[in-house]
């Protein structure tokens, strides 16, 4: 059985998250995430969570004021989405999503949203497709959004 907590800074978690993050196959961001824990960039709500099975992090997620795109109006980001493939095909990047939106409900917010360069993933979970955004790199992404 899977379950998502709320990452807490100086936790036994966030150790445990750290050392997932520099492990985990996502080379593109693992650093940037990382570095984000290590220096617990977080300001007021923001944070992690993390999909936790038999005592071990298998998924992890955040709740962000911002994200890769030049875009401050649109908040708050639910990112740094990821599951182990060993772990995929079981919906927890879904548990992730539902818990990381009912914290955002929880302050008051009434929608999330969600960039991603892929089509058809985060439909299933409720996200409807709003238009192509340019990331700060100059790539096109898709931002999806979601009443809560």
């Amino acid at each position: 059985m899977v379950t998502v907590s709320r990452v807490v800074k100086d936790s036994p978690i966030a150790q445990q998250l750290m050392s997932f993050v520099e492990n985990c196959s996502w080379y593109e961001v693992k650093e940037h995430i990382a570095e984000m824990l290590r220096k617990w960039e977080f300001t007021d709500w923001e944070c992690m969570f993390a999909a936790v099975e038999n005592g071990e992090i298998v998924g992890m997620a955040s709740i962000m004021k911002t994200d890769y795109y030049p875009l401050p109006e649109i908040f708050p980001w639910i990112s740094c989405i990821f599951v182990t493939e060993s772990s995929r095909g079981r919906r927890i990047s879904g548990e992730l999503i539902n818990s990381a939106n009912a914290f955002a409900k929880e302050l008051g917010f009434t929608k999330t949203y969600i960039p991603t360069e892929y089509t058809g993933l985060y439909e299933k979970y409720g996200y409807t497709y709003i238009r192509d955004i340019v990331n700060y790199g100059g790539d096109t992404d898709r931002l999806y959004a979601k009443e809560i």
